[in-house]
């Protein structure tokens, strides 16, 4: 009988809880919450962290680790960071969107409930797994499973979340200077996600130039270009000068978000991921000037 490691054993009672609480999740919104297209988001958010679970179960399971066309070490880790990000946000958007002042009545408000509960265990349980799968001080692991490598996780979700918003309704065409965040946002999306592909498809070797030193490049870079988003973004949108109000118009005290509230997001989420980077410029600079690479 072959021997389970504690760690190990711990990370495959916390997958199969995940896989239980999103499956219940999505069973029950989809089955007599009346969600409609409204829902389509969360939806995909429960089933795909389902799936990607149920992916990672079986190859576990099944020792088919070797034959993964993907590096192990990172892809495991990588996949946890996204559900839980994933789960996080349809936990907090959820009930804002299908139970804020108190509608429905009766059975669909009660499935939404049951919904926001287990997605919430869910996002409980894919955060205990990436805890437990993360890099320790001194461990042999994958970049993933770093500080660093979990940083690009949250800078390429929080970018995604950025392009939601500026998209509908499109609030970056009025001036140039917006168009320029729009770019800062793309182009550190891109090269944040390709540093996941490189790591997860074990492509790394494959650069020209070393790995931890274009890492430390590009995340200088990054934040250069973000604290110039962080700073036009919110002089375009709602300095008095450039045509705005300067406060949150009338019409917003509607029910349901308006473009106003998505413009405020977006400058908190740059602010917020120029923190992410600046997180991500300190442990790069460690890793290239202290460990010597």
């Amino acid at each position: 009988m072959p021997f389970i490691f504690p760690h190990t054993s711990r990370l495959l009672w916390v997958r199969t809880a995940a896989l239980v609480c999103t499956c219940v999740t999505f069973s029950v919104a989809s089955h007599g919450a009346y969600l409609g297209n409204g829902g389509d988001l969360f939806m995909f958010c429960w089933s795909f962290s389902f799936a990607g679970t149920l992916l990672v179960l079986l190859v576990e399971l099944l020792g088919l680790q070797a034959r993964a066309p993907v590096s192990w070490t990172n892809f495991p880790i990588t996949f946890a960071c996204y559900a839980t990000l994933l789960c996080l946000t349809a936990s907090v958007a959820f009930p804002l969107n299908f139970l804020k002042g108190g509608q429905p009545q009766g059975e669909a408000r009660d499935h939404r409930i049951v919904a926001t509960v287990f997605s919430c265990l869910a996002t409980v349980a894919y955060l205990v797994e990436v805890s437990l799968a993360r890099a320790r001080p001194g461990e042999v692991a994958g970049y993933m499973a770093t500080t660093p490598g979990l940083l690009k996780v949250c800078e390429t979700f929080v970018a995604c979340v950025i392009f939601v918003f500026v998209s509908e309704p499109v609030s970056y065409d009025r001036y140039p200077a917006l168009k320029w965040c729009l770019a800062v946002y793309i182009i550190c999306f891109v090269l944040s996600a390709a540093v996941v592909v490189l790591c997860v498809g074990e492509c790394t070797g494959c650069l020209p130039f070393p790995f931890s030193r274009f890492l430390s490049a590009y995340s200088f870079l990054a934040v250069a270009m973000y604290l110039t988003a962080t700073i036009i973004w919110p002089v375009f949108q709602f300095d008095s000068r450039y045509g705005n109000r300067g406060g949150r118009p009338s019409y917003c005290s509607s029910p349901g978000t308006c473009p106003w509230d998505k413009v405020v997001a977006v400058a908190v989420l740059t602010a917020l991921n120029l923190l992410i980077y600046l997180a991500d410029l300190a442990h790069s600079a460690r890793l290239v000037f202290v460990s010597g690479y």
